[in-house]
């Protein structure tokens, strides 16, 4: 090995070892960082809790009690003004996408037609339906139109003289300001 060659491999490797040491330098800051980008949970409807709703007792209970310990309903049934219920969940941003949710809880509960609790009822995320889209397309009423039928279809609707005055063209016709050419008010007597 010649003597030129020696200094660069030293350099070389000397570059290597800052570059190394410079990237384990910034390992604990990208790893320190993921905490900062973490999706902060957003707790959405009325978020109540398990004590809160123990202390309802189903023949004794009336609405007024359910209003003080758990406040108004997040919704009442769709045609029954007698069950009303109490949705809550914690959901967190992803990116790009709708969030996910991390805990759902809905409660329900109905009332008899006096206003005293009957039954009580708790619904997790388990027992929740997934609803998904189909890709079935709504058909539609009307003609189907094909790709000459549209490039032509504009054929003979333009007018040259449609901003003169001539009887030949424009807007008003040749019979003056009624009759067919009225620019769409159609034979309507003034």
């Amino acid at each position: 090995m010649n003597n030129a060659s020696f200094p660069v491999i030293k350099s070389r490797t000397r570059l290597l070892g800052q570059l190394g040491f410079a990237s384990l330098a910034c390992v604990p800051l990208l790893l320190g960082g993921c905490s900062v980008f973490r999706p902060i949970p957003e707790p959405k409807g009325s978020l109540i809790e398990k004590e809160d709703y123990s202390q309802l007792i189903p023949g004794t209970s009336t609405r007024s009690d359910v209003i003080d310990l758990l406040g108004s309903p997040t919704t009442h049934a769709t045609f029954d003004d007698n069950t009303w219920i109490y949705i809550s969940m914690v959901t967190s941003p992803t990116p790009l996408g709708f969030p996910s949710v991390d805990k759902q809880q809905v409660v329900v509960l109905n009332f008899n037609n006096s206003g005293v609790l009957t039954k009580m009822n708790t619904l997790n995320r388990k027992d929740a339906m997934p609803v998904r889209m189909i890709s079935a397309k709504t058909p539609t009423p009307g003609t189907k139109t094909s790709i000459m039928q549209q490039l032509l279809g504009n054929v003979g609707r333009y007018n040259p003289m449609s901003n003169m005055n001539s009887a030949f063209g424009g807007s008003a016709g040749p019979i003056g300001s009624q009759g067919t050419g009225n620019g769409g008010a159609g034979n309507s007597l003034p």
